[in-house]
């Protein structure tokens, strides 16, 4: 399984958190590759109203969006993995 195959949960967290949890999140969602690059040059990803360029192999969101529209100020993304 290439590390492109997986699907993450992206946490949409207050920029004042330091390590988020779900219990810190006012969004989430579970995104799975579409297998297309974004304009970042990243990996693809997009599930539950969330699109978002991935680096696989730092776990890093590069480019988000969320329903249709950029992330608000004030929030951050965090990167989890689902069990």
């Amino acid at each position: 399984m290439s590390s492109e195959s997986q699907t993450f949960e992206i946490l949409l967290v207050p920029e004042h958190v330091v390590e988020g949890s779900r219990q810190d999140a006012v969004r989430s969602a579970v995104v799975a590759p579409t297998g297309a690059n974004g304009a970042s040059g990243y990996p693809r990803y997009a599930g539950e109203g969330m699109v978002a360029d991935i680096d696989p192999a730092t776990r890093t969101v590069e480019a988000l969006l969320v329903d249709g529209s950029e992330l608000d100020y004030g929030l951050k993304p965090i990167l989890y993995e689902p069990a």
